[in-house]
């Protein structure tokens, strides 16, 4: 399915498959594609480039397609990949953080750090915090794909 150029974000690079690769979801799907491209917020003289994800209802082109500024995108990957080395280690908690340091990290970006933590203010976070990990769990060997994918081209690009 081509991804529309004719709305506001205009499609540069693009992956028009992605419904085969969206991981779990795989061909059952509403995610069809994604783009790199101009960011449909843009203002007179001022360009910006975004990320977005194409989502397709079966009729329509969905409201609900995303749209990120790619350093956003960069700072959820942050996010997963710290996430996901706290829980390597989480085990050694008895609720898989320590609710007296909920911080895990704080990531200097930019003349501050992003904090990364557990979120206390959820009142299920002992269950929800266990059900997260036991996903992380069951999706790391897609996950992991990923991450291998993205660490050679970083090494390529010479990060």
């Amino acid at each position: 399915m081509k991804i529309p150029t004719t709305l506001k974000h205009k499609p540069v690079i693009v992956s028009e498959n992605y419904e085969q690769v969206d991981g779990r979801l795989s061909n059952n799907t509403d995610a069809k594609g994604l783009s790199l491209g101009l960011a449909q917020w843009n203002d007179r003289g001022k360009v910006d480039i975004s990320a977005k994800v194409w989502r397709y209802t079966g009729e329509k082109w969905s409201r609900q397609s995303e749209e990120l500024p790619l350093h956003r995108v960069l700072d959820l990957s942050i996010l997963i990949c710290r996430a996901m080395e706290h829980f390597r280690e989480a085990y050694r908690y008895e609720k898989l953080y320590d609710p007296q340091n909920p911080v895990i990290d704080r990531i200097g970006l930019q003349g501050d750090a992003m904090t990364v933590a557990v979120c206390t203010d959820n009142d299920k976070i002992n269950e929800d915090i266990k059900l997260f990990n036991q996903a992380l769990s069951d999706d790391g060997e897609m996950i992991g794909e990923r991450l291998r994918t993205l660490s050679s081209i970083l090494k390529e690009m010479g990060y």
